[in-house]
């Protein structure tokens, strides 16, 4: 999520299995949420991202691409192939956050497939 893309603004609801406003998010809820599908949004430094977490554990952006995994109740992420850096994810609806050390570092919206096709 360190590469800047342009959010895309058509967005496809995507429920959340037991996930209310605010409520962290299991490890099987992330992967339910994310796997398959398209995350666009903003990390609180305003980088831009748009990434499409395909079920095979790649990342695909814009011109790059890296890998995602679950550990426990975060989602990991490694766009070098040797630094990992892992997120709590809380969310309502189609809406998540990205949460470090018990605080909302980034924002995003989840839209169903890569309609990018990256």
């Amino acid at each position: 999520m360190r590469k800047s893309v342009l959010a895309f603004a058509f967005v496809v609801f995507v429920p959340f299995a037991g996930a209310n406003a605010g409520e962290m998010l299991s490890g099987s809820e992330i992967e339910e949420v994310v796997s398959g599908n398209t995350v666009s949004g903003s990390m609180m430094d305003g980088t831009a991202y748009t990434e499409f977490y395909a079920d095979d554990g790649t990342i695909k952006g814009d011109g790059y691409t890296g890998e995602w995994s679950i550990d426990g109740d975060a989602m990991c992420f490694s766009y070098d192939g040797e630094s990992v850096d892992c997120w709590n994810v809380s969310g309502s609806g189609d809406a998540i956050n990205w949460v470090q050390d018990g605080e909302v570092a980034g924002t995003g919206m989840v839209t169903t497939g890569n309609p990018n096709d990256f």
